[in-house]
């Protein structure tokens, strides 16, 4: 017998449902199009960073969104737990959908019966570092999951547009500073293989099928709702518990590591923006400028009065097996073609973060003056 949910949301086991017997609209045809219909999307990785900023800006946009979450992501869905609560309409802004992205049969069923009109696959196994502990779920997911996604879409009689969420980190070694759409891929850990895998399959079933496929070739971008164990969240909330008295220090990696930082809600923004052109394509989305895990910290520890010599212990064990040490990426296409460019600095992005991480410790930021910044999107 199953256990009783005890979420405020609706929970569709997928499974056949008249409602969406009804004949398809036709999609939109360009950004400017006037829409006189709902359109319909489909997220994967809903609960988690970028999949609950996308799923908000697709509800402000008029969108009808559904998500696919894994039975065990039931007991996570904080991110988006505010718009799973029924409103004004009785219902929830979002249908969650059980289903998982290792399960084909499950994937066209609910493909069928939702019939989106975009899909943005963001679920994967995405933390580098687990990656190499669990190579085979992280292929079986990151890798191939976006492969059975794209198959179901291919068998689709009606027209859909498909996002694959891509990874700075495919190219790992890398060939070329900055890194482009046109840089060639070196990975240098699990994730970033299974990624670089998914990345020519959308390629291959955009070129083979005429499928409405773009891959986005994100850099790392941050919020308060990044994972915890995220350098940028470890860092943030490290600090943020050391005032309060909590720990004593932060034990990190390797300080040298260098990344392009932008701000999530931005580039979930990028996103949609590809969906809405004419043409499908590729896209880097980046800041263009990189900073080491050792700015990373000095900022955040300067925001409240700190030196972080005295607070960050560097423990060798966590290097990854095969490091990436640099990178930084060049937007100009999607500058050019989507008219998309970050605009939060990363001292904004890094105060943001602290202040959310300071809250949450019962800790009122307006103790440090360096945290005054208009209050963000978190």
């Amino acid at each position: 017998m199953r256990r009783p949910l005890r979420k405020r949301f609706r929970v569709v086991p997928v499974g056949h449902n008249p409602q969406y017997d009804l004949p398809h609209q036709a999609p939109f045809a360009s950004a400017c199009t006037a829409q006189a219909m709902t359109k319909r999307a489909l997220i994967t990785g809903i609960t988690g960073q970028d999949g609950s900023y996308l799923a908000e800006l697709l509800l402000a946009k008029g969108y009808e969104v559904h998500g696919l979450v894994r039975r065990t992501s039931f007991s996570s869905t904080g991110r988006i737990d505010h718009l799973l609560s029924p409103g004004a309409v009785g219902r929830a802004a979002v249908t969650l959908h059980q289903g998982d992205l290792s399960d084909p049969f499950n994937l066209n069923r609910l493909v069928n019966r939702v019939r989106p009109d975009e899909v943005y696959n963001l679920g994967a196994q995405s933390h580098v570092g687990v990656s190499f502990e669990t190579p085979a779920p992280t292929a079986d997911v990151t890798g191939l999951g976006a492969l059975r996604m794209l198959e179901a879409l291919r068998n689709a009689d009606w027209p859909v547009r498909f996002y694959q969420a891509g990874s700075s980190e495919m190219f790992g070694a890398v060939r070329e500073s900055p890194q482009r759409e046109t840089t060639p891929f070196a990975p240098r850990s699990p994730y970033a293989v299974a990624k670089v895998f998914a990345h020519h399959m959308t390629v291959l079933y955009r070129e083979a099928y005429g499928l409405f496929a773009c891959n986005g070739i994100m850099f790392n971008h941050e919020s308060p709702r990044r994972g915890t164990t995220f350098v940028t969240r470890k860092v943030t909330r490290g600090v943020a518990c050391i005032v309060a008295g909590k720990i004593d220090a932060i034990v990190l990696g390797n300080l040298d590591a260098r990344r392009d930082w932008g701000y999530a809600p931005e580039y979930v923004e990028a996103m949609w923006r590809m969906l809405q052109q004419s043409t499908p394509g590729d896209y880097a989305i980046a800041t263009g400028e990189t900073r080491s895990v050792r700015d990373l910290v000095e900022v955040a520890f300067a925001l409240v009065g700190r030196d972080w010599r005295d607070c960050v212990t560097v423990d060798p064990t966590l290097y990854r097996p095969a490091e990436v040490d640099v990178l930084v990426g060049d937007a100009g296409r999607a500058a050019r073609e989507l008219g998309w460019r970050p605009r939060t600095t990363f001292r904004d992005l890094v105060r943001i973060m602290l202040a959310a991480d300071l809250r949450a410790a019962g800790v009122d930021p307006a103790r440090f003056p360096a945290l005054a910044v208009e209050s963000p999107v978190i």
